[in-house]
């Protein structure tokens, strides 16, 4: 059972969505929240699988309200989907900065948040990848977000690069595995490394840090 919060200041929004998951096995709709801190009290109260987060609600927006549950230890467990109709949103970029573990388009499928959900849920990311390269586009070539620690960059190994760069194609372990003749266990292996030595959350977090870094251009290469 994905137990679900959904977090967004348009009551109609909030209500199709519980709708969507009620009628489908393995969801429990735990709480709704109009506005960020509501979703913050309710993750702290709930410590549900994933919040449902839209990004501009009033008051504490969908963006702090995701760096307070992904800061919080004891909600470490919780994952954070981010919803938006704005397909290129700086907020969004931020968010997934922040710690939010996946990005999608309020205009999808229902059967594709069904499916993201699972993903998220089982502590995969999830990005919508035309999205995704568009935000890498606009803004992880300015200056003042290159933020992290040249010291992790220089960590990595040659290996760990040309896996970091096919997880910032979007494949799986599964799929990194195939693709460089390795064993699943050890392609995991690879990305837990690389998430420790440059202090991702998760994947998603994993790849804005991997453009941001430089370690990965928009066109998928590892930089030396």
């Amino acid at each position: 059972m994905i137990r679900v919060v959904l977090a967004d200041d348009q009551a109609l929004v909030r209500a199709g969505f519980r709708v969507l998951l009620e009628t489908e096995d393995g969801f429990d709709v735990v709480g709704e929240a109009s506005d960020g801190a509501g979703a913050v009290a309710l993750a702290v109260e709930h410590r549900p699988d994933v919040v449902v987060m839209d990004i501009r609600m009033p008051g504490v927006d969908g963006l702090e309200a995701t760096r307070q549950i992904t800061a919080n230890r004891e909600l470490e467990t919780v994952k954070v989907l981010v919803l938006t109709t704005f397909d290129v949103d700086e907020y969004v970029y931020e968010a997934l900065r922040a710690g939010a573990s996946g990005f999608l388009l309020k205009d999808i499928e229902p059967v594709e948040l069904l499916r993201a959900l699972h993903v998220i849920a089982s502590g995969e990311a999830l990005l919508a990848p035309t999205v995704t390269r568009r935000l890498i586009s606009e803004f992880v070539g300015r200056p003042e977000n290159r933020r992290i620690d040249t010291t992790a960059v220089q960590q990595i190994t040659d290996r760990e690069r040309e896996v970091l760069g096919l997880v910032a194609g979007g494949l799986s372990n599964d799929e990194i595995a195939a693709q460089l003749v390795i064993s699943t266990a050890t392609a995991r292996t690879h990305v837990s490394r690389i998430m420790t030595k440059i202090g991702a959350r998760d994947r998603a977090q994993l790849v804005v840090l991997a453009y941001e870094s430089g370690l990965v251009t928009p066109r998928g290469k590892g930089r030396a």
